[in-house]
């Protein structure tokens, strides 16, 4: 499938350009933004590979990379990266990612994005299962994942090697029929967390 596009009240999915290497320097270069991911700040140069890796997976058939820009859309500025990938390991399933600009946490954005790359995998790709990983310290992705209707599952330990440490990850997971049901019950006047 490309291009991606979709969108929410605030924000938009779409795929990646070169243009947008410095915005995604702003999240993945950024000791804040990238205290509980699994890797450290990323160099401009590292980041200019991230996009064009990307850009280039939209080529691939099948695709099994969904790497894309999240943008506010009153500003239209990339405020952070969404991604899935399929699992080759799960039948119909892939696992989710996403990273915002610090200056976009806290106003519900995180669940907006799960929510739309959600979107993608059910409505789009036909997905069965979708997961993500967090590290067990992340309270505030714990919240978004819950809230995007993710279940925990459990934990990988020691899972993920950062600055030479081992850190465990808890894992979160929503089947095709959890989502169905969890978009039939969400109104459009339900306040986003």
């Amino acid at each position: 499938m490309y291009p991606v596009g979709r969108s929410s009240p605030r924000l938009a999915l779409r795929e990646l350009a070169i243009e947008d290497v410095d915005a995604v320097l702003a999240i993945y270069g950024s000791p804040e933004a990238t205290e509980h991911l699994s890797f450290e700040p990323r160099t401009h140069e590292q980041v200019a590979q991230i996009v064009a890796r990307s850009m280039a997976s939209t080529t691939a058939t099948p695709r099994t990379e969904y790497a894309l820009a999240v943008i506010e859309l009153d500003t239209n500025e990339l405020i952070g990266f969404g991604r899935l990938a399929t699992d080759p390991h799960q039948q119909r399933g892939a696992t989710l990612g996403f990273a915002l600009r610090p200056d976009a946490w806290g106003v519900g954005y995180g669940v907006e994005t799960v929510r739309l790359l959600l979107s993608v995998g059910f409505d789009d790709l036909g997905l069965h299962r979708i997961w993500g990983a967090r590290s067990p310290l992340n309270d505030a992705s714990a919240k978004t994942m819950a809230v995007a209707g993710m279940v925990e599952e459990g934990v990988i330990r020691e899972h993920v090697l950062k600055a030479g440490q081992w850190r465990d990850s808890v894992v979160h997971a929503i089947l095709d029929r959890e989502w169905q049901f969890a978009t039939r019950c969400t109104t459009p006047s339900e306040p986003d967390h």
